[in-house]
């Protein structure tokens, strides 16, 4: 119970920008439900980023249930509006098959978002599980990219697989499978480029790592998860469509959530691309990546 309420208030803290751009109060200056309280409403979730379509369909479920339900207040309105946004961001499947152990997660996106310092937090987050982990350094064209993610395999205490740069990242993620293998590992994270969407030589060694994978570790569940800056917006959903051609792109990682007022850009995303968001960054130290819980998330965009 304290761990759900040292979550929760993470959260809360993480996403006060959106809360503060205008959704924390709308529901304060009403009573009741009218029409003003919708307008007020429409407002807040496009200045959250939730994007005009979305915010339609979200207002018109909750005039159905404001309806269906007799409600009368703003604050039954707010709580019906949290439980519409959760039942749209709660995923179909888990993460990993329940009892699953082993696991290899790619893990894709541009530069800037974030991405080899959600590595290390990942590599924390599954250590503190009990898992044993493996890092691939696959982001060879970049200069120094393997010694940024060497310092977050130390942070985490983590064995890493690098070449020198330049190389086939196929060829170190080939690698890897044999260290992780040899050493019995859980679960091996794999760095990749910074890929900008129209590098198509760049997507297509995505492709290549992804095969090397299938045949290597047949079997094993393959994750491929993009790294998103929330800062960025609306404008994210254009890398996750490029990258879900190419990569195979399974779930979505959100950071900087607490540097921006577009934290309703994660239930545009899950409406958009029916890709479900698994993991949120609201901090910089290596324990601030969240598993993402649509209940809680729902719960802080309003509370």
């Amino acid at each position: 119970m304290e761990q759900e309420k040292g979550l929760l208030k993470a959260l809360r803290i993480g996403l006060g920008k959106t809360r503060s751009g205008m959704l924390g109060g709308v529901f304060h200056a009403y009573t009741g439900i009218n029409e003003d309280l919708y307008e007020a409403l429409e407002e807040a979730l496009i200045m959250a980023d939730a994007g005009a379509v979305l915010t339609g369909e979200l207002l018109s479920k909750l005039r159905e249930k404001v309806k269906k339900d007799r409600l009368r207040t703003a604050d039954e309105a707010k709580n019906a509006l949290i439980e519409i946004i959760a039942a749209q961001m709660r995923p179909d499947a888990p993460f990993l098959p329940d009892g699953e152990k082993k696991a290899v997660l790619l893990v894709v996106g541009v530069n800037g978002t974030g991405k080899t310092t959600t590595i290390g937090k990942l590599a924390h987050y599954y250590m503190a599980q009990g898992r044993s982990i493996m890092l691939a350094a696959a982001d060879t064209f970049r200069a120094a990219a393997s010694e940024q993610l060497g310092v977050w395999a130390e942070r985490a205490g983590v064995p890493m697989v690098k070449h020198g740069e330049g190389a086939d990242p196929a060829a170190v993620v080939f690698d890897a499978i044999a260290s992780c293998k040899a050493r019995g590992c859980d679960i091996l994270i794999c760095d990749t480029a910074g890929r900008l969407h129209n590098k198509k030589n760049l997507m297509n060694e995505l492709e290549k790592m992804r095969r090397v994978i299938a045949r290597e570790l047949a079997g094993i569940p393959c994750r491929v998860l993009l790294v998103l800056d929330a800062t960025t917006g609306q404008n994210a959903i254009m890398q996750v469509k490029a990258f879900e051609r190419s990569s195979g792109v399974t779930d979505v990682v959100l950071t900087k959530l607490d540097g921006t007022a577009k934290g309703g850009m994660a239930v545009a995303i899950r409406r958009e691309l029916h890709l479900p968001v698994r993991f949120i960054g609201i901090g910089e130290g290596i324990g601030d990546l969240q598993p993402f819980d649509a209940d809680r998330y729902a719960r802080a965009l309003f509370d």
